[in-house]
């Protein structure tokens, strides 16, 4: 099949969506399918069109910015072009232009499926709200015309107001991942090349600064836990700089991580293979995340993967890999006290390892993208 992906940002750019993104277009190229994105040219330096992996990526200059979204005038001629080549079109949201795509493809007969990650709740002014709600506004538009709709998590879809109209076109799919497990030796690589001796207490973290990670409520744990585990150490991987729309929020953390020195580690971008690694070399990973902007949490996911332990906020979609492996415990969002309580109670016992294997077999990028084939199939069908 012929394959159009839209998302506001793809490759280079890292982020849940964008990663997800990736891993199921490279997974449908190498399932003979061929897949083209098409997103916005963010950065004025990347090429308007590049073939990287096997996939086509054709990017969209950007005539504005409104906070975390992007305005692009030559959307709609790129659109019109690459859904005349397509066999079927899907869309992941939140995109501010989901409900212009969806209308040009019904117009055009082309079936659309709708990869929805999460709803968008925003921050700051009247202007990054007001952007907030045109984008699930629109999103709801767009949902009407999609034939499919996937979603992370049937629980998710379950407590947010934008899906429960469409549940009888939502099927869960899961996120793909990296199921590579690193071995010992890449582990111990790992923490030497980061300085992070044997006896250190690791509590990880991964992803993009941004304000419903909730990392303000893990430094304000962190003093407690540091009373009883003083050989504690927070490890961040992930984007720090640079993150599109985060820059208040950024500068809030740094300021509350200031007095913390090394305390508070930050590796910055790693790639997947010392990604695993991270995982690996974590007694526990923490994902505090705070409302219905994160629906899922990838990074949870590949923690396991490593055999390491969660803890995770207990709301919609987020709380499912806890839930159904055991392999962690749930916190209530903004609890400072029951998560330095929880992250004591975790560093205390001696580390055991969780591999929930059958859990995470569906996560594998080739069954992620053999299963969204087989839903691509139906959609053209109907």
């Amino acid at each position: 099949m012929n394959i159009l992906i839209s998302a506001t940002y793809f490759h280079p750019y890292r982020s849940g969506l964008s990663t997800y993104a990736l891993r199921l277009a490279r997974g449908l190229v190498g399932l003979g399918h061929k897949v083209v994105v098409l997103t916005s040219q963010y950065e004025p330096n990347l090429p308007e069109k590049e073939a990287y992996q096997g996939i086509v990526i054709i990017r969209v200059p950007v005539t504005a910015r409104l906070s975390k979204g992007v305005l692009m005038t030559g959307l709609k001629r790129a659109a019109r072009e690459w859904m005349t080549w397509a066999d079927v079109v899907n869309l992941h949201l939140p995109q501010f232009e989901s409900a212009m795509l969806a209308g040009i493809a019904k117009r055009m007969r082309k079936p659309v499926v709708i990869t929805y990650h999460c709803d968008l709740e925003m921050k700051g002014g009247p202007l990054s709200r007001l952007a907030g709600w045109g984008t699930n506004f629109l999103a709801g538009k767009a949902l009407r015309k999609a034939r499919l709709i996937v979603q992370n998590s049937l629980d998710y879809a379950q407590h947010t107001s934008t899906l429960k109209p469409y549940l009888q076109k939502v099927v869960e799919v899961p996120t793909p991942i990296n199921l590579k497990k690193a071995d010992p030796g890449e582990i111990v690589a790992f923490r030497e090349k980061y300085g992070l001796s044997k006896g250190l207490k690791i509590i990880g973290l991964a992803g993009r600064v941004a304000a419903e990670k909730g990392w303000e409520f893990l430094a304000q744990a962190m003093p407690v836990v540091w009373q009883s585990h003083p050989d504690a150490i927070v490890v961040h991987a992930g984007m720090w700089k640079g993150v599109v729309g985060e820059e208040k929020y950024q500068a809030k953390i740094e300021k509350m991580l200031k007095p913390f020195g090394e305390r508070w580690h930050l590796l910055g971008f790693v790639d997947d293979a010392e990604l695993n690694a991270f995982f690996g070399a974590c007694d526990v990973f923490i994902l505090a995340s705070l409302n219905r902007t994160e629906s899922f949490g990838i990074v949870q996911v590949e923690a396991l993967a490593q055999g390491t332990p969660v803890i995770a906020s207990d709301l919609p979609g987020i709380r499912m890999p806890v839930t159904r492996t055991g392999c962690g415990r749930l916190v209530k969002p903004r609890d400072i006290h029951a998560l330095a309580e929880v992250i004591i109670q975790s560093l205390d016992k001696e580390r055991q390892r969780c591999e929930p294997e059958e859990y995470l077999k569906q996560f594998a990028e080739a069954e992620v993208a053999a299963r969204y084939s087989q839903l691509f199939e139906e959609a053209a069908g109907q």
